[in-house]
């Protein structure tokens, strides 16, 4: 499954050097993440209401290879990877154009409300291996 999500640096985003806060990246990443999630037609609050399950953060590999700017148009390019039990592995690469600027590996997790990890749900799977 890809998915591409786009957004624009504002003044906020930026760092006394007029370049995107190093964290920044990881907001951006995950929007693009829960944007991807919503249009699969995962419903995050009704999965944690009904269910009692949400996705957690497990890792992060991330690798800053060149600064973006105020007011520069992002692009995010989220590819699920891997779908397996309880773990999905994104792939998450933030481009200017076509110039690659930042680069990811996400290890996120579904949980229980009792902070355990558990196995996704079969529709849940199906709804990101489309």
């Amino acid at each position: 499954m890809k998915h591409e999500f786009y957004t624009r640096v504002y003044y906020e985003d930026t760092d006394l050097a007029g370049i995107v806060y190093y964290a920044n990246y990881l907001k951006f990443i995950e929007r693009a993440r829960s944007t991807m999630v919503r249009e699969a037609g995962i419903n995050q609050i009704g999965m944690k209401d009904d269910q009692g399950l949400f996705f957690v953060v497990r890792s992060v590999d991330a690798t800053y290879l060149r600064p973006a700017k105020l007011d520069d148009e992002l692009r995010v390019a989220t590819k699920l990877q891997q779908l397996s039990g309880a773990k999905l592995l994104f792939e998450q690469d933030v481009f200017r154009t076509d110039e690659l600027l930042f680069s990811s590996m996400i290890t996120v997790v579904c949980m229980n409300i009792d902070g355990r990890v558990i196995r996704l749900p079969k529709e849940i799977c199906a709804r990101l291996a489309f």
